[in-house]
Parts: structure tokens; C-alpha cells; sequence
């Protein structure tokens, strides 16, 4: 159990689905007071034989508690239970917070936000991700927006159910981030099984091309951590492979699949902007130069310090089958 102010924390937790449930149980093991509710009475059930007190409303749950946690299927019902009659606003008290685990958009966190502030309320945004088995083994990610004291307040709350939460920002970062999080899933799931299935058109076995395939560079390792070399850090000069090189290979890729008929929507689209690139005359640059491209388009410039980088890696180590950063 953990305490704020010298006093033990009671939480709340609102929407007991697959995820809810999970990080409500892992609440109830690491010993923290937990009153419980969801639309389905019978959601509650087991969580209450384990000590979790079930209250019949979010406005009822939102009055005996210290923070309030949602987490909740759709944006009506977060709308729902955070203002509605018998939402978390009219029975919120003072001094209280509200995280919402929910996936959300940017514009129903600002209007929560805006309508707890006028109370004087904390209202975080805190998105989730690790899915249902992550959440039973607490094994998620919470990336948090808004108020950082009221974050660092219960932040060992968070860690209870997430053994990754991150403050990312102001109100609305959260929410971002998640959109990006998810965005980039599914955009990179897209183009691995586009380009594996031209592997195996052209011959080589499944399982093997999965091995092969997780011994090169990119699959050693973690994903977004091919972001630190010269992506975030804005240096393409001088190049570690040139770009002239990357054109050339995904030439060979793209054209061995028009000559098997296989369509490669995503390749095409990656070797455009190379070819792009080319045209500025960054032949010669660094291969990943071409990432300066959507930068440009919206007007972004990004220049992160190496030192800020190392920081998040001394406190999240790469993959130690990373061939630039890891241990084997």
C-alpha cells in the first residue's frame, strides 16, 4: 500500500473489461483500497472477492476516493462517465485526480480537461498499450499528459499496473502519443508483410526468411530505436551507409517484385521519397538523410541533444541483440 500526504491512497477504477479488470487486480495485489464499477454489475464480481468495494455510479465512486481511474471501450462512454448526470465530475471532490487509461482524440481531452479545470480538478490523460495479456502481467506502457506534480504524486499508483509509465506533456500529449504509437503499429506491420510475402513469392521459406530477417540490422532492434543514430539527433553528415546505396537496393526490391506480379504499395511509396531525395542531390548523405522529407513538408525541424538521448537509454537500455547498442 502507498500513502499521499501520510495518508493510505484509495483509488477508483471505472470500466472493468479485459484491460480494466487486469490492472484493477493488479491494484488489489500490490494493496491498495479500491472501489470498483462498470455498466455490468457481474464485471465486479471477482475483483470483489478479492476486496474491492463495488459503488452503483462513476459521481458516487469519484466522492470516496483520492484518483479516479477510467478505462473505457468508446468516446461516448468516456464522455458519459466524466460528465454525464451521473458522471466523475459531479462527485468529484477537490484535491482528487482523474487519469483516463482510455484510447481518446485530441478534442474530447481538451473539453474534459477544460470542464474539470473549472472545478479545480487534475484531469490527466494516460493511454495504455500492451493489450490484455501486458495488463495481467503489468507489463504496459501509460504515457501521460497534463499536470506533472499531480503525475509524480501517483506515479507509484500508475506503476502498479504499468511498468512503463511515461510523462510525455501537457494535457492532450498522452493521447498523442498513443495515435502515433498506433499509427506506426499498423503502418509497420503493413509494410513487413507486404515485403515478406515478396520473400516468399520469390522462394524462400517462411520460416526461414522470419530468421533471417530477425538477424539483420533492423530486426536486432527495438523499433523506434532506429530513431537515435540520426534521426532525432538531425546529423546525416558524414554517412555511415549513403543513400545512393539504399536507392539502389530497393530498386533491386521493387523491381524483382513487378517482374513476380507482386504489389508493393509501401516499398514504391519509400522508394519515391528516396528518389526524391536523390533529386536534392543527398546521393552521398547518410541513407536515412530521406527522413529530413516529411520534416520539410509541415515545417518540422528536429534536433535532439545526444545527452538527452543517452539519458532515456541509461534508464531503458537497447535491445541487447542490438548490433550498434547492445550487449551479445
Amino acid at each position: 500500500m502507498d500513502t499521499a500526504a501520510g495518508k493510505p491512497i484509495k483509488a477508483g477504477f471505472i470500466g472493468l473489461g479485459n484491460m480494466g479488470a487486469a490492472m484493477s487486480q493488479n491494484l488489489i495485489r500490490a494493496g491498495f483500497a479500491l472501489w470498483i464499477h462498470d455498466i455490468k454489475r457481474s464485471s465486479a464480481q471477482s475483483l470483489e472477492k478479492q476486496g474491492a468495494v463495488w459503488v452503483a455510479s462513476p459521481r458516487e465512486l469519484a466522492g470516496r476516493v483520492d484518483v479516479v481511474f477510467t478505462c473505457l471501450p468508446d468516446f461516448d462512454a468516456i464522455r458519459s462517465v466524466a460528465i454525464g448526470g451521473e458522471g466523475i465530475l459531479a462527485g468529484i471532490q477537490p484535491g482528487t485526480a482523474y487519469f483516463d487509461l482510455s484510447t481518446s482524440m485530441p478534442e474530447l481531452v481538451q473539453e474534459l480537461n477544460t470542464r474539470f479545470l473549472q472545478k479545480g480538478i487534475h484531469m490527466l490523460d494516460a493511454p495504455v498499450s500492451g493489450g490484455a495479456i501486458g495488463a495481467r502481467r503489468g507489463r504496459l506502457s501509460v504515457w501521460v499528459g497534463g499536470d506533472k506534480p499531480t503525475y509524480d504524486k501517483y506515479v507509484k499508483v500508475l506503476r502498479a499496473m504499468a511498468d512503463k509509465p511515461v510523462y510525455v506533456g501537457s494535457v492532450g500529449a498522452g493521447t498523442v502519443t498513443k495515435l502515433v504509437n498506433n499509427c506506426a503499429a499498423q503502418s509497420t506491420q503493413a509494410a513487413i508483410a507486404e515485403i515478406f510475402v515478396l520473400g516468399v513469392k520469390a522462394g524462400v521459406e517462411p520460416v526461414a526468411l522470419w530468421e533471417a530477417l530477425r538477424q539483420g540490422a533492423a530486426g536486432r532492434r527495438r523499433t523506434f530505436d532506429g530513431l537515435i543514430d540520426e534521426f532525432l539527433p538531425g546529423n546525416f553528415d558524414p554517412p555511415k551507409s549513403t543513400l545512393r546505396i539504399v536507392h539502389k537496393d530497393l530498386l533491386s526490391a521493387t523491381n524483382l517484385a513487378r517482374q513476380l506480379n507482386v504489389p508493393t504499395r509501401f516499398a514504391s511509396l519509400a522508394l519515391a521519397d528516396i528518389q526524391e531525395a536523390m533529386l536534392r542531390g543527398w546521393a552521398d548523405r547518410d541513407s536515412r538523410s530521406v527522413m529530413l522529407l516529411p520534416q520539410e513538408r509541415v515545417g518540422v525541424s528536429i534536433r535532439e541533444s545526444k545527452d538527452a538521448l543517452e539519458d532515456v537509454l541509461q534508464r531503458d537500455p537497447a535491445a541487447p541483440s542490438d548490433s550498434k547498442r547492445g550487449t551479445q
